[in-house]
């Protein structure tokens, strides 16, 4: 199973590219060309770690939903039990 100390590795990329660009924008020789491709290349990482979190955090929500779902639905059938019971004690 993944852990979040995983998800440094989706980073790491990411970091290396910045350095990088960084590393042609501070060399004084700067080839806007070297530029553009690393600059295209960080972005793509970026979404492809963007839509990575994105996917994560929708499967946690949806099992939230579903947890929370069955905590409502358990809390709605002891409600309706309850009120059996009384309308069972009145008669």
């Amino acid at each position: 199973m993944a852990s979040l100390k995983d998800t440094e590795q989706l980073t790491s990329k990411l970091e290396d590219l910045v350095g990088e660009l960084r590393s042609e924008l501070s060399n004084g020789n700067v080839d806007f060309q070297k530029i553009v491709s690393v600059a295209d290349e960080l972005s793509e990482q970026a979404d492809g770690v963007a839509e990575t979190f994105n996917s994560l955090n929708d499967t946690l929500m949806q099992r939230l939903d579903k947890v929370k779902g069955g905590a409502r639905s358990r809390s709605s059938n002891r409600d309706a039990e309850t009120k059996s019971e009384a309308k069972a004690t009145r008669s």
